[in-house]
């Protein structure tokens, strides 16, 4: 097993094991000089297809602190532009070496065809496929839930017991599917809210509770209530009446904030579009865990690579 394409793959075991790691790694940004030699001759190609900010500078400060040579490769400028194919671009990845392909793509299965069609010898992180997954986000949710709930004493524990409500556009997002799969895998209990235009086919088979309405769903006091972003750049038709329309109804404003528990946490993948899926109020309050995520991202991100370039290649 030498890839991580999706969540739904891991046993609950080896998240708990791909989080701990990721405990060691959070000890490197500690210290004095930030690195590690791990990976020291090894190369790590970031191959987006999209726009993404965070995702890929969390994955270039990963393997830069675990030395690792990192190429970035965008297709905008490329030779994409032009009408190359993944399979010539993989190839060409091949013949200079990669060790690892970090790739993230409009089209729902690209890492899979990437990891399987034999075009290039390296381990295939995805990092965000179409509206399909994004687990290394799922994880760093998870991390960061984790650590807010059990601080110094989360190495080897899971989220049982703990509830998560998703928020949002949950049709267009492959980050709310990792995080079904990974959270119910370590013990959470997750309930989806969105307007009925906004959930997918399907979804009563997912291991959810579903609700339409956020005030009734804030009303049970979920430990995380994950707020997800509008993807305009993937809707091609009217899902709701308008913005106003949807932070009213959906958005996770200053007076629903007010209603939550008081140990409850707010998380967003961003980017976010304040005022419209959450209030400024709530991004920056206390509760919110945005910029913890974005750190921690950079150390799960890290043990993955670890796990997968180190020889101990345990994921699937």
């Amino acid at each position: 097993m030498r890839h991580l394409l999706s969540t739904r793959d891991l046993s609950r075991d080896e998240a708990i094991a791909i989080l701990d790691v990721a405990e060691d790694m959070a000890d490197v940004a500690d210290r004095e000089v930030k690195k590690l030699p791990t990976l020291r001759g090894k190369t790590v190609v970031n191959l987006f297809f999209e726009d993404s900010t965070r995702t890929r500078i969390s994955f270039e400060a990963a393997a830069k602190r675990l030395s690792a040579d990192v190429i970035n490769f965008s297709a905008k400028g490329s030779s994409v532009s032009k009408g190359e194919s993944l399979k010539d671009t993989a190839q060409t990845l091949a013949a200079i070496g990669a060790d690892a392909v970090v790739i993230r793509h409009g089209s729902s299965g690209a890492p899979l065809v990437l990891a399987n069609a034999g075009w290039i010898d390296a381990a295939i992180v995805n990092a965000g496929d179409g509206t399909h997954e994004h687990p290394t986000q799922a994880l760093l949710d998870a991390f960061t839930i984790r650590r807010r709930l059990h601080g110094p004493a989360s190495r080897g524990r899971g989220l049982d017991g703990v509830t998560v409500t998703i928020v949002g556009d949950i049709l267009h997002s492959r980050v709310a599917r990792s995080n079904v799969w990974l959270l119910t895998a370590l013990g959470a209990s997750v309930t989806l809210v969105a307007p009925a235009t906004l959930l997918p086919i399907g979804v009563g088979e997912w291991p959810v509770a579903v609700l339409y309405d956020l005030d009734e769903a804030l009303a049970g006091q979920a430990d995380v209530v994950m707020m997800l972003r509008i993807q305009s750049e993937r809707m091609h038709a009217a899902f709701f009446p308008n913005a106003r329309e949807y932070s009213r109804q959906w958005g996770l404003d200053d007076d629903r904030l007010g209603r939550l528990g008081a140990d409850s946490i707010v998380m967003h993948p961003g980017p976010m579009n304040r005022g419209l899926e959450i209030s400024a109020g709530a991004a920056d309050s206390p509760r919110s865990t945005v910029l913890e995520q974005v750190a921690n991202g950079v150390s799960v991100r890290m043990a993955v690579l670890y796990l997968l370039l180190s020889g101990e290649r345990t994921l699937s």
